[in-house]
């Protein structure tokens, strides 16, 4: 349940507003943006009289009950898009930032040469993984610690951003100058993780599950907003379905449908949902024109000889063709590839 107050109400009546309900054993929620505030109510609703409460209480505009199980990451909740800062970058609607690099962290020649030339060719963020979650044991599971500090090199050369994936709570500490955690597919559901991962402040890339609904995938958004953490970017990378002849089916739907419910950033991720290189492109046109924030493209120095997921990985000059056609169409949907 929400209630909207009148605007130019003051601060001071909304938290009295609020400490009545508190006092009744519900928790409020606060938003509050440029023209409006608006404060929620968890827990059985089912009791109060939301035309009641709006008729006896004069700051209030109106109220309504938000019948998803989603509260916080809720546009109803907070009509405002939410930007997310990272850096000199911020992602949001209006904007669109394209996060480049390897699957996996594999040396220092490996990740300075990618970082340098994604870095010329436009990229926004620099990604690679430190800890890989592999289906194999006897797969390449990162460099691990080693793997954090030599993004963080390519972070002091090039001035990009890193996006990392965090697979455990055990690794949280190596991730204290990481701009933006991920959470991967596997881990979308690792609640205590989201739980952690609410009470700090960082960026975090949330990925949707391999066979996850739109509302389970708000759901784990709304474990890490309770906890206080706004600075929440989702993730559609595709979903696993009957089809065999790509690795993921890409929900381009997802995109529009997340923007429609929530106020958090939405940006796509081509090389999990294709699975091949050849793919990524169209994909990532797609992207663009279904309205995503951004992209999350694997891209290597030498993909053939990749220790993980070289097969839809672009090489360097491909990533370089397509960030001068990403720019082109970025433009024409009246976005802006910032970096500012």
């Amino acid at each position: 349940m929400i209630f909207v107050m009148k605007q130019n109400v003051e601060k001071s009546k909304v938290d009295a507003f609020r400490k009545i309900f508190e006092d009744k054993g519900f928790k409020t929620l606060y938003s509050f943006g440029t023209d409006y505030q608006v404060v929620g109510l968890v827990g059985n609703t089912s009791i109060l009289d939301v035309d009641q409460i709006t008729e006896t209480n004069v700051i209030v505009e109106y109220g309504k009950r938000i019948t998803e199980p989603f509260k916080m990451v809720n546009r109803k909740f907070q009509p405002e898009n939410t930007y997310v800062k990272v850096g000199p970058t911020t992602f949001g609607e209006g904007l669109f930032q394209v996060i480049a690099g390897p699957c996996s962290v594999e040396n220092e020649n490996q990740i300075m040469e990618i970082a340098r030339a994604v870095k010329l060719s436009g990229a926004t963020l620099l990604r690679g993984g430190a800890f890989k979650p592999r289906s194999s044991p006897y797969a390449f599971q990162g460099l691990h610690a080693e793997g954090i500090q030599l993004l963080l090199q390519a972070k002091k050369e090039t001035g990009l951003p890193i996006v990392s994936e965090l697979t455990s709570l055990s690794q949280f500490d190596l991730f204290e100058d990481v701009d933006v955690i991920q959470v991967g597919a596997r881990n979308m559901q690792n609640f205590d993780m989201l739980r952690e991962l609410g009470l700090c402040k960082k960026a975090i890339l949330l990925k949707r599950g391999l066979a996850s609904t739109i509302e389970e995938f708000l759901m784990s958004a709304e474990y890490i907003m309770t906890g206080g953490n706004s600075n929440i970017i989702l993730c559609e990378r595709g979903i696993r379905t009957i089809e065999t002849m790509t690795r993921n089916t890409l929900d381009i739907s997802a995109v529009p449908l997340l923007k429609k419910l929530s106020h958090l950033p939405v940006i796509i991720d081509p090389s999990h949902a294709g699975g091949m290189r050849s793919l990524v492109a169209p994909l990532t046109k797609a992207a663009i024109a279904i309205g995503a924030d951004g992209i999350l493209i694997e891209t290597h120095n030498n993909p053939a000889e990749a220790l993980s997921d070289g097969a839809q990985s672009l090489d360097l000059s491909d990533f370089s063709e397509l960030m001068v056609e990403i720019e082109r169409r970025v433009a024409f949907e009246n976005k802006k590839l910032d970096k500012s």
